[in-house]
């Protein structure tokens, strides 16, 4: 389950990401997420200040 909260949904994501994907792209696979799920993930990181850098991997 992916959290609401933002700030758990940013350390959950990088986590993903750090351990176990090498793109958000093969995360969304991964965790069959929709193209509209990943957007609202994105979104609601980018509220909080956050944006995704494809060569760190993370949203920073």
């Amino acid at each position: 389950m992916i959290p609401k909260d933002p700030v758990m949904l940013l350390s959950y994501i990088n986590t993903m990401l750090r351990d176990n994907y090498g793109s958000l792209d093969a995360l969304a696979d991964g965790l069959d997420i929709s193209k509209d799920e990943i957007d609202e993930i994105v979104s609601r990181l980018s509220q909080i200040g956050y944006r995704y850098d494809p060569e760190a991997n993370k949203f920073v």
